[in-house]
């Protein structure tokens, strides 16, 4: 059973780790704010975290329109 735990607890960290990388990734890109699984990941993520994200975003590409999960209530300006 202690073996199954240690497993189990492994998986959760390596994922949380992966997708927390990948989040990362995307917040810090320099390409395009409209990749999907990071907007997925960015709205998925905690209100601090996601406002955190959204202003790396806003910073580099404030310019143009903001991506799902960083954009006011008019879905045309930053939040």
């Amino acid at each position: 059973m202690t073996k199954l735990i240690q497993i189990l607890l492994t998986i959760v960290v390596a994922a949380t780790a992966i997708l927390g990388f990948r989040w990362y990734q995307y917040v810090d890109n320099k390409q395009s704010p409209f990749d999907e699984v990071g907007i997925a990941l960015n709205a998925a993520m905690p209100g601090p975290l996601n406002q955190w994200g959204c202003d790396r975003l806003k910073l580099t590409f404030g310019n143009g329109h903001p991506p799902h999960g960083c954009a006011a209530a008019d879905g045309t300006q930053w939040k």
